[in-house]
């Protein structure tokens, strides 16, 4: 248990717990709503915001966080009533973003391409307590909403129009899910990465549904592959030099290949099992006269 006596090292589980926890919880309704990408769009807009607090002399986190939750309204409001398809807002989140991040941090006296690397892979030795008072909040923002509004968000994600229907506010619940997602991907960037903090929010979930059946057991089982993974990996950069972004993402889809690897047997041994199930109750309903042989010709 060396590893927890570095100071550096207990921030950096406690933001990888609270990284865990997050990512796959809102993960789960982008998956639901299939936009499994948008947390790489949010995730290069939030570029521009690194870059604009280390211009500014302001922290990063939350001029990340400020500048990602403008960017994803702006993207859900152009998907709901703008011309552009969402996969062009998409885009342009993507390329404005990376080049608006790299362009100011280049600019800003106290920045560098070293720093701006710690923010697109993670780094463990850069957390910093603030980083972890910033990081706490905006968790406990995150799993508010997705813990406490589960039935409504999971109803939006589902069918918009049932939603509406319903009486539900589903233009303020998309706008939330997707404020939601930009500051999970605030929270995970200085352990995952701003690069590969998307894949945190959907191979977790990815890998529960391979064993699940519900929405409720997919939640759950998506947040303890979250835990898991990015408490292992934040571990084993601790013993072996390697981001520890690319290592929490290769133990979820390490996890992901497993589950499918049981799933698949258990599937075909379930339908087996319906198949026979369907035939003994066949088979022990009497047989009845059919219409025809009443027929006289």
């Amino acid at each position: 248990m060396d590893f927890l006596e570095p100071a550096f090292m207990q921030r950096a589980l406690i933001a990888a717990l609270l990284v865990g926890i997050t990512a796959p919880a809102v993960g789960v309704y982008l998956v639901q709503r299939r936009q499994a990408l948008m947390g790489d769009g949010i995730g290069h807009v939030a570029m521009t915001g690194v870059g604009l607090g280390f211009l500014m002399s302001a922290n990063p986190v939350w001029m990340a966080t400020l500048v990602a939750v403008v960017g994803s309204v702006v993207m859900e409001l152009i998907r709901a009533y703008g011309k552009t398809r969402g996969d062009m807002a998409l885009a342009l989140l993507f390329y404005g973003g990376m080049a608006g991040g790299v362009l100011l941090i280049n600019l800003s006296p106290t920045g560098s391409n070293a720093n701006l690397t710690s923010y697109l892979f993670g780094s463990l030795t850069t957390v910093s307590p603030e980083d972890i008072t910033a990081i706490g909040i905006l968790a406990a923002f995150v799993v508010l909403v997705t813990v406490g509004l589960r039935r409504q968000l999971f109803a939006v994600s589902q069918d918009e129009e049932f939603a509406r229907v319903t009486g539900l506010p589903v233009r303020a619940l998309n706008l939330l899910i997707a404020v939601t997602a930009a500051v999970t991907v605030t929270v995970a960037m200085r352990v995952v990465g701003l690069l590969l903090v998307s894949a945190l929010m959907v191979v977790p979930v990815a890998a529960a549904q391979q064993l699940s059946k519900s929405f409720r057991t997919t939640f759950v089982g998506a947040v303890l592959i979250g835990i898991v993974v990015a408490l292992s990996g934040t571990i084993t950069t601790y013993y072996v030099e390697a981001p520890p972004g690319a290592t929490i993402v290769l133990y979820a889809i390490g996890i992901f290949i497993v589950l499918t690897l049981l799933a698949t047997p258990l599937a075909k041994r379930r339908a087996r099992a319906a198949e026979a199930a369907t035939r003994d109750c066949d088979a022990q309903v009497p047989a009845t006269r059919r219409p025809a042989d009443d027929v006289k010709v």
